[in-house]
């Protein structure tokens, strides 16, 4: 939300995946967040300790800020996977290979522009079909005045949204409401 100072207020979406093997956050929004998370989880039957992966979007301090809440998970930082006390792991995101976290149901693609080291979580076959968690792919959705001012390669993050949008039915973007993806 524009201030009239000028700055901006904002928060990133948190989204949680959970009932399979798997229980995995996208994002972890800012470290004014921090003390809602564990009731934001109860609410669903989750606690931090229950968080297997932790996927985070970009770098931002709106999407990144509580990671130290989910000691026992798995953490994807942008392009920088690692697990337990400092393990850094090999994968193929900044080199554009998709990385599955749960094959046939949970995949992390590598979606730059917004930040080089931008990347979404796609989940196969839920009720509401291909969901795409986009991160600031997407700001929110009616962003399309606004989004490539806040871009560092709009034209690369052009080809990241056109992406998203070929393989998803529903986008929860970095900031606001999930949309459904109208196809004409």
């Amino acid at each position: 939300r524009p201030q009239p100072d000028g700055s901006c207020r904002a928060d990133g979406s948190v989204t949680l995946l959970h009932g399979g093997p798997l229980t995995v956050l996208v994002d972890t929004g800012g470290p004014w967040l921090r003390p809602h998370l564990p009731g934001l989880l109860g609410a669903h039957g989750v606690t931090p300790e229950d968080v297997t992966h932790v996927v985070v979007t970009h770098g931002h301090s709106d999407h990144a800020g509580n990671l130290n809440a989910f000691p026992k998970a798995t953490l994807l930082v942008g392009f920088d996977l690692c697990r337990g006390e400092g393990l850094y792991l090999p994968h193929g995101l900044a080199r554009g290979v998709p990385m599955e976290l749960h094959p046939g149901h949970l995949r992390v693609v590598p979606t730059p522009g917004h930040t080089r080291a931008h990347v979404s979580l796609v989940a196969l076959g839920t009720s509401a079909g291909t969901v795409a968690v986009a991160g600031d792919v997407f700001e929110h959705g009616e962003d399309e005045e606004e989004w490539e001012a806040l871009s560092e390669e709009p034209e690369v993050q052009r080809k990241s949204r056109e992406e998203l949008v070929a393989v998803a039915e529903v986008i929860v973007p970095g900031h606001g409401e999930p949309f459904r993806v109208v196809r004409e």
